[in-house]
């Protein structure tokens, strides 16, 4: 999994895939052939769940990012269809286990959980939404021509209302624990925490639910 480049500072998001177990048996797992695993897909036109993969390089040399990121901010590359796979020929795409990419769910089973809900992250609860939710064209459901009538008559993030608590309080103490973890072992400080919350990146009551976990 390579580490995104950071956005600018309004929209920046945090990571939100985490190792609930020890990854190395799906390092190490055999990928008879494919050039790329990865989650299959619940979404429509069959796509792929690109957020974990496993990838073979030396059957990939078709890819070249800068060429694709050219295309897609030229407007020759469709997003949609680049991130879920659906440009690759699917017989070189093999499938693991959804527990490698848990969306939201936590169980003994999930190996990597997936926090994939932004309005739900727990590290944003109770903060000022600040992310565009995704629009389409189409007049039903109202809320989408709605949500860009907001943003024409009062900006971007006016009345955008609030982040929401996880509906799984077992995803929010399981994340502030490797927050604990991270500070135990010096990775991070509680300065930087605090820096954090200042710009609104990080919930207000990060460190209580830190010293609680």
């Amino acid at each position: 999994m390579s580490e995104p480049a950071a956005p600018a500072p309004a929209e920046r998001e945090a990571y939100d895939v985490f190792a609930v177990q020890d990854v190395w048996e799906l390092l190490t797992r055999d990928m008879q052939g494919k050039a790329i695993m990865c989650r299959g897909s619940k979404f429509k036109n069959g796509a792929f769940a690109s957020s974990v993969m496993l990838l073979d390089c030396a059957k990939l040399k078709h890819w070249d990012v800068e060429k694709s990121f050219n295309e897609l901010f030229e407007g020759k590359r469709d997003y949609h269809n680049w991130i879920s796979l659906l440009m690759e020929d699917t017989n070189t795409i093999g499938v693991f286990e959804n527990e490698w990419n848990d969306f939201d769910n936590l169980t003994e089973q999930t190996k990597l959980l997936h926090n994939t809900k932004r309005k739900t992250q727990p590290w944003k609860t109770g903060l000022k939404v600040d992310y565009r939710p995704a629009d389409t064209f189409q007049l039903f459901p109202p809320r989408h021509w709605l949500r860009r009538a907001r943003r024409a008559l009062f900006g971007e993030y006016k009345f955008a209302g609030t982040y929401d608590a996880h509906p799984d309080p077992n995803q929010e103490k399981f994340f502030f624990g490797l927050v604990k973890g991270c500070l135990e072992d010096g990775v991070i400080t509680e300065a930087q925490l605090l820096e954090e919350m200042e710009p609104g990146h990080l919930r207000a009551d990060a460190l209580e639910l830190v010293r609680a976990a």
